[in-house]
C-alpha cells in the first residue's frame, strides 16, 4: 500500500485525506502545523489507514525529517501557494511524487525547475482551475483540425447571494485575493501576453441565468504555453454574479487595497460569510475548423454540494479535492508513465471522469455526461470522447 502525505488540514485537505482513506488503496498521513486540527479531522473520518501528524511545512528541516521517517510515495500540498516551492524541493529530495493546488504562475515556474530530470512526477495546478478546466478545454481542442479560440470559465458561487458583493467565501481568502490582484496570462492575436485582472468583463448566460466573467490570475495554467502558438485567442475568466466585478474594482483598485492585502483579507473575512450552499460552474468553449467548417463545442457542468462519507461538503471542496485526487490516483497507478513536470493537459477528460475520484464531477453535475459523443473530423474521420453535453449555454 502506497503512503501519501497530505499537507494542510484546511477545507480542501480535510476532504482529500478522506477520499483517499475511504478508498482503502492508500495509507494516508494528514499533517498540519496545528496538530490538533489534523487530529480532529482524522477522528471525524474514523479510518484506520488515516493518521494525523504535527509538521510545520514552512520548516524545511521538519518536513524533511517527516519524509525521512516515513516512506512517502507522494506529497500533496493543500497549503497556501507561497509554501509550495519548499514542499516541492523536499519531495524531490525524498524521491516522492508531488502535487499541489497552486494558481500562482511564479510558483509553478519554480516547481517546473525543481522537476527537471526527476524520476518522479511533479504535477502542480491540480484541482479545479487550473486543473479540470484545463483538462476539459484540452479535450475539446483535440476535436478540431484548426483551433481559433479557447475560452475557460469557472465560478464558485453562493446559490443564494444576498449581499452587495453577491458572493460568499467558499475557499481560501488569500487565494482569492491573489487571483484578483495578480497579472493574468492570455493568448491575444496568437501571442502569450499579460492582461490585467478584473478587466475583460463579459456576459455569459447558462441555463437562463446571466453571469459576468472577468480576467483573474492563474486559471489558464500551462495551457497557453502548450497550445498558444496554434490558436488566435485563449483566456481564462472567473464567473461571478453581475455587479461583483465593479465592487471588487472599487476595493482593490480605487481604494488601493490590492497594495494592502492583509487589510483586504481582514475586511472580507469580517464582512463576507462562508457557505456550504454553493455551486461550481465549469464552462469551456472552443471554436475552430472541422471538415473545413467553422464550429464550436462546449463543455458545461454545474456541481453542487455532496454527501461524502456521511458528511456534507461544499461544491468547491468536492470539485477541488476530486480533481487533485483523480490526477494523483492516475499517476500512482500508472507505473512510470509520468515523470518530471506534468501539465494538466497531459490527462484525458475521459480518464478523469471515469476515475473513482473524478466521478464526483459526473454525479454532482446538472448536465448528463454522455457515454460517447461522436465528432466528425477532417475527411470523414470520427473521433470519440466523453464530454458533458452543453445545454442552454452561450457566451
Amino acid at each position: 500500500m502506497q503512503t501519501v502525505l497530505i499537507l494542510g488540514a484546511g477545507k480542501i485537505g480535510a476532504l482529500i485525506c478522506g477520499l483517499l482513506a475511504e478508498s482503502r488503496s492508500y495509507r494516508v498521513h494528514l499533517a498540519d502545523v496545528d496538530g490538533a486540527a489534523a487530529e480532529s479531522i482524522v477522528k471525524a473520518h474514523g479510518f484506520d489507514n488515516l493518521a494525523a501528524f504535527t509538521v510545520d511545512a514552512k520548516n524545511p528541516a521538519a518536513l524533511k525529517a517527516h519524509l525521512a521517517a516515513h516512506k512517502t510515495d507522494a506529497v500533496v500540498s493543500s497549503l497556501p501557494f507561497y509554501c509550495n516551492v519548499g514542499v516541492a524541493q523536499a519531495a524531490r529530495e525524498a524521491g516522492a511524487h508531488y502535487f499541489d493546488l497552486t494558481e500562482d504562475v511564479e510558483v509553478t515556474r519554480e516547481v517546473r525547475r525543481i522537476a527537471t530530470g526527476a524520476p518522479t512526477a511533479f504535477v502542480p495546478q491540480c484541482g479545479l482551475a487550473p486543473g479540470v478546466i484545463s483538462i476539459a478545454a484540452h479535450e475539446l481542442i483535440t476535436h478540431f483540425d484548426e483551433v481559433r479560440s479557447v475560452k475557460l470559465r469557472v465560478g464558485a458561487l453562493p446559490q443564494h447571494p444576498n449581499n452587495v458583493l453577491k458572493y460568499s467565501l467558499t475557499w481560501s481568502t488569500e487565494g482569492l485575493i491573489n487571483e484578483y490582484g495578480n497579472p493574468c496570462q492570455a493568448i491575444v492575436d496568437g501571442r502569450l501576453n499579460d492582461v490585467s485582472p478584473l478587466e475583460g468583463l463579459e456576459e455569459i448566460e447558462i441555463d437562463g441565468t446571466l453571469y459576468g466573467a472577468f480576467n483573474t490570475s492563474g486559471g489558464l495554467g500551462s495551457l497557453g504555453e502548450t497550445f498558444g502558438a496554434s490558436c488566435e485567442s485563449m483566456n481564462y475568466k472567473t464567473i461571478r454574479y453581475p455587479g461583483h466585478c465593479a465592487q471588487m474594482r472599487l476595493l482593490m483598485n480605487d481604494l488601493k487595497l490590492n497594495q494592502d492585502r492583509d487589510t483586504l483579507k481582514r475586511i472580507l473575512e469580517n464582512a463576507v460569510p462562508q457557505t456550504l450552499q454553493d455551486v461550481v460552474i465549469v464552462y469551456a468553449a472552443v471554436s475552430g475548423k472541422q471538415d473545413g467548417e467553422l464550429r464550436e463545442e462546449n463543455y458545461v457542468n454545474k456541481v453542487y454540494p455532496q454527501l461524502i462519507a456521511g458528511r456534507l461538503w461544499s461544491a468547491i471542496q468536492v470539485t477541488t479535492a476530486a480533481g487533485i485526487t483523480a490526477v494523483m490516483d492516475l499517476v500512482l497507478t500508472s507505473g512510470n508513465k509520468y515523470r518530471g513536470f506534468v501539465a494538466q493537459e497531459q490527462f484525458r477528460l475521459t480518464d478523469i471522469l471515469g476515475n473513482r475520484f473524478g466521478r464526483y464531477y459526473a454525479t454532482g453535475g446538472t448536465n448528463e455526461v454522455s457515454s460517447e459523443m461522436v465528432v466528425r473530423g477532417q475527411a470523414g474521420r470520427q473521433r470519440q470522447s466523453r464530454v458533458a453535453r452543453a445545454s442552454g449555454a452561450k457566451a
